[in-house]
């Protein structure tokens, strides 16, 4: 069985862990094997916008798993330098696919996963990103190395979702799922 993780927090934006969780779930009509969790470090976070998401599981969940996806949102500025927080992971980009989306880059970056790597973020968080001796790339909404991938700007989660199926399963996967949510007449590959 493929498992991927969602990280969620306080103050997530909405459509960085809604997107994603879409489309990973869209892999089940094709993979019965397959899950998508959303996991955190309370029973219930709350987003940006207000929505109360109860949580799957424990962050801890993510370090069995095959794609760990990190969320943004100004919650991730709180946990980056929380220890305690990071200490809870124990990553490996040698058996796992992990990737961010904007400021989910400074929990990678927090964890040294981008040591010796460039990466994108959204602008408001080049700064940190640096600060953590990141290079950073301004001008590229996706950028990946190996089984790290950052992305910047909400829905360059397509992109990076896009990247992640492919890794996990092939091409003509991506290819279905990305198609199912593109615009008519730019794809429509029905998968429910």
């Amino acid at each position: 069985m493929k498992k991927a993780t969602i990280i969620a927090f306080d103050k997530f934006t909405d459509v960085d862990v809604f997107l994603p969780w879409d489309l990973l779930n869209r892999i089940r009509f094709r993979d019965k094997d397959f899950s998508v969790r959303i996991l955190g470090t309370a029973s219930q976070h709350r987003s940006v916008c207000g929505i109360n998401l109860d949580m799957q599981g424990m962050i801890e969940e993510a370090n069995e798993a095959d794609l760990v996806f990190f969320a943004s949102g100004p919650g991730a500025r709180a946990l980056y330098k929380d220890e305690a927080y990071l200490s809870r992971f124990s990553l490996d980009p040698n058996r796992q696919l992990i990737c961010s989306m904007c400021s989910g880059a400074l929990l990678i970056g927090a964890l040294g996963l981008l040591n010796g790597l460039s990466a994108t973020t959204y602008p408001t968080t080049v700064t940190l990103l640096r600060e953590l001796g990141v290079t950073v790339v301004e001008d590229q909404h996706l950028v990946t190395h190996d089984n790290i991938a950052t992305a910047a700007g909400c829905l360059a989660a397509v992109d990076l979702m896009g990247w992640a199926i492919e890794k996990l399963y092939d091409q003509q996967v991506k290819q279905e799922v990305i198609a199912s949510v593109l615009p008519v007449g730019q794809g429509q590959a029905c998968m429910y």
